[in-house]
């Protein structure tokens, strides 16, 4: 299941990327969090870029998911994408 996870998480984010479907923050927060879960594990960063405030939210947003595996995270992902995109 893992290389078939990973083609179908690599697909959904993908498609996320090139939709222009206008999400609400929070949900943005979300996609952000389980990707970078996915994608990391609970390896944490810094988020990158200007404003503090931000930052701390997209922090603290996957902080929240460290109970998660890459595999769990992904799969959430996935589920994001066909609920909000497809």
């Amino acid at each position: 299941m893992g290389k078939e996870l990973d083609i179908e998480f690599e697909n959904a984010y993908t498609f996320a990327c090139n939709t222009s479907i206008k999400l609400p923050p929070d949900v943005m927060l979300q996609f952000y969090a389980y990707y970078k879960q996915a994608t990391k594990g609970n390896n944490y960063e810094q988020p990158s870029g200007n404003v503090q405030l931000r930052n701390s939210f997209k922090l603290n947003a996957w902080l929240q998911l460290n109970h998660l595996t890459e595999n769990e995270a992904k799969k959430e992902y996935i589920n994001l994408v066909n609920k909000h995109l497809k």
